[in-house]
């Protein structure tokens, strides 16, 4: 019997990629409430739908930005269902610049039930391949608070390599945070 056509860009082993819809406003909402305790005070996703709804415009119709969930698939390697299984997670490239820089600025996050299964790994991967191939970018980067153990890890199994650290570079949670670099290009991706 054959599967239905998947709605995702990349697909991997056990998740798939594809863009940010304003139908995935309900689930997304609903695994940031429940991932808080993860999240901060690292990061603050959307967890109403009216706040999910201005994210997801800025992502979805911005061309200087690109978002990406990372959604579950079965173990039979298929989506769960029809709008590309479970949300595991998200990944969104900010501040794409082309001409001669060819870049963007990533950031991403796991909802609780998924982190620490490589999930993100394998979502981070795809998308990273997505921004070398079909996006046509040629770098990369990462920008990670120092304490930030988890990200930084995922950092570094992806293939990026740490280039330096920003004081006071992004203003977070009430403060200017200190920042890590991260960075990977084009020419360190092994074509897969």
């Amino acid at each position: 019997m054959p599967h239905p056509p998947s709605r995702h860009l990349a697909e991997g082993p056990r998740v798939g990629i594809r863009h940010f819809t304003h139908a995935d406003a309900a689930e997304f909402t609903a695994r940031a409430r429940q991932s808080k305790d993860l999240h901060h005070p690292w990061l603050f996703p959307p967890d109403s739908v009216q706040t999910y709804e201005a994210y997801a415009a800025r992502l979805i119709e911005d061309r200087t930005k690109a978002g990406f969930l990372v959604c579950e698939r079965d173990p039979a390697g298929t989506s769960q269902d029809a709008s590309g299984g479970s949300i595991a997670g998200f990944v969104n490239i900010n501040n794409i610049v082309g001409g001669g820089f060819l870049s963007g600025a990533l950031g991403y996050g796991a909802f609780a039930h998924a982190a620490g299964r490589g999930l993100m790994r394998e979502g981070l991967d795809l998308v990273v391949r997505h921004a070398f191939g079909p996006m046509r970018l040629h770098r990369l980067e990462i920008n990670v608070q120092p304490g930030n153990a988890a990200s930084i890890a995922l950092a570094r199994a992806c293939g990026f390599h740490l280039e330096g650290f920003s004081p006071r570079m992004l203003y977070i949670d009430g403060a200017w945070r200190d920042h890590q670099r991260w960075a990977i290009t084009a020419e360190n991706v092994t074509p897969g």
